[in-house]
């Protein structure tokens, strides 16, 4: 979750971290629902992406991010590690904390396997910004659909002192690159009148979330044996 100042169009709503030198500062409103979306206290590099556009799934099962959302971001990079390894970083939501420096804590709120109609909390700090107080969200996410090594979806509101998201909707798809690898492609979008009241600072915050994120699941899974 981390500066545009209203939604673009897919093909142009991409930004890279380093051209936005105020993202650190903006991302007030942590993750993902991502962390979704997370935060840090030391910037990560942009993520590394193929071509401008990479063919990729915008839905899982025929279900995307909200459409309609004023705050969305969208973002790629290809890992170069086995798809078996991206997926499970990904998906073992309790490990979070164990690479993502900016998930503070994650826990299941069911057992087995990671499936539609899981449901899972974590929680991120999120520093303040000119309309919202430093807090730390705590974030209940659950899963809208999940095809095993292909795609999740999940959804659910994020909550601090004095900072709210109604809804933050998070998309993963996973598909082999050409020439080796896994691309994986996220998007993601919120909703709710505090975020919407400052959409710039939201999308900035958004993106620099994503941008980590993506970052930081690169650099574990290539550096499993």
């Amino acid at each position: 979750m981390r500066p545009t100042a209203s939604a673009k169009p897919r093909t142009a709503r991409r930004q890279s971290a380093r051209s936005q030198p105020n993202v650190r500062r903006a991302a007030a409103v942590a993750v993902a629902l991502a962390v979704a979306g997370a935060l840090g206290t030391t910037a990560a590099p942009a993520a590394e992406s193929g071509p401008a556009r990479i063919p990729h799934q915008d839905a899982c099962r025929g279900q995307g991010v909200d459409d309609s959302a004023l705050i969305r971001y969208e973002s790629d990079i290809v890992i170069d590690a086995p798809l078996s390894t991206v997926w499970k970083l990904q998906t073992d939501v309790e490990r979070w904390p164990a690479w993502q420096p900016p998930v503070t804590g994650s826990e299941r709120l069911d057992t087995g396997p990671l499936r539609r109609g899981s449901r899972f909390h974590w929680t991120t700090p999120a520093p303040a910004t000119p309309t919202t107080p430093a807090t730390v969200l705590g974030i209940t996410s659950t899963v809208q659909q999940l095809q095993r090594g292909t795609c999740v979806l999940w959804r659910g509101p994020a909550v601090g002192e004095g900072l709210r998201i109604d809804e933050g909707v998070h998309l993963w798809t996973f598909t082999r690159a050409k020439g080796g690898g896994v691309h994986v492609h996220t998007e993601e979008t919120w909703t709710g009148a505090q975020v919407e009241a400052d959409v710039p600072t939201a999308t900035a915050a958004l993106g620099w979330g994503l941008e980590t994120w993506l970052s930081d699941l690169k650099a574990a899974a290539e550096a499993r044996p």
